[in-house]
């Protein structure tokens, strides 16, 4: 049986991981006969935002604290994640993709990603093990692989231009759909870029899910 890391960035689409898109990749990974291990950064979140009002709220929480939520406390230290003992990687989005894990929500590009993010994902890159992205959290595949790298965050014009200009290639893509780079056994999605219902972004999801696994 295949086994598959997954990174979270939180609990919650504003502040953290997407939590639907979360269990939507978890349910793939299950219903295409693969374990899955969660693991997220034992940091606190770049804020905590009010998910029913959209404003900022005047605490702090931890990553690794708020995404053992979404998945009943089975979750690990990302500093734990070593990827020799995975098949494949896979990083739902939510804005913690670029709040947590990386800078890109307040920085822009060029994105600074977690120190120990950038190391674990390009373990998985360097020892040419598959890697899914989706959402937001594929503005981080240019600072991990190689100039050129194919990925897509949908047809948002900013951000792919963002893309590009890290040495990216990015890629015009469906909710329905994923972007493939073959060289570097590589998958992205939009999911919550474009969707706009759990059913709508399951489509890509489950697709990028089953051929991650395939890949593995």
């Amino acid at each position: 049986m295949k086994k598959v890391a997954v990174i979270l960035s939180g609990c919650g689409v504003f502040d953290g991981a997407e939590i639907q898109e979360t269990v939507l990749s978890l349910l793939a990974l299950e219903q295409n006969d693969a374990q899955w291990q969660c693991f997220a950064p034992d940091i606190d979140q770049h804020h905590v935002i009010n998910h029913r009002t959209g404003e900022a709220m005047s605490e702090t929480r931890n990553v690794l604290t708020e995404a053992s939520r979404i998945v009943r406390g089975d979750i690990l230290p990302l500093t734990d994640l070593n990827a020799d003992d995975f098949d494949a990687l896979l990083v739902p989005g939510g804005f913690g993709a670029a709040k947590n894990l990386s800078d890109f929500a307040y920085n822009g590009d060029p994105v600074q990603v977690h120190q120990d993010m950038f190391a674990v994902c390009q373990a998985f890159a360097r020892s040419e093990k598959p890697a899914g992205y989706m959402c937001i959290a594929p503005i981080m595949i240019p600072q991990i692989y190689p100039k050129g790298v194919k990925g897509t965050i949908g047809n948002e014009p900013d951000i792919a231009a963002a893309f590009n200009r890290m040495g990216g290639e990015h890629i015009e893509c469906p909710v329905s759909d994923y972007v493939l780079d073959q060289r570097h056994h590589l998958l992205s999605t939009p999911a919550y870029m474009l969707a706009t219902s759990v059913t709508d972004a399951a489509v890509g999801i489950n697709r990028l899910v089953k051929k991650l696994v395939e890949l593995a």
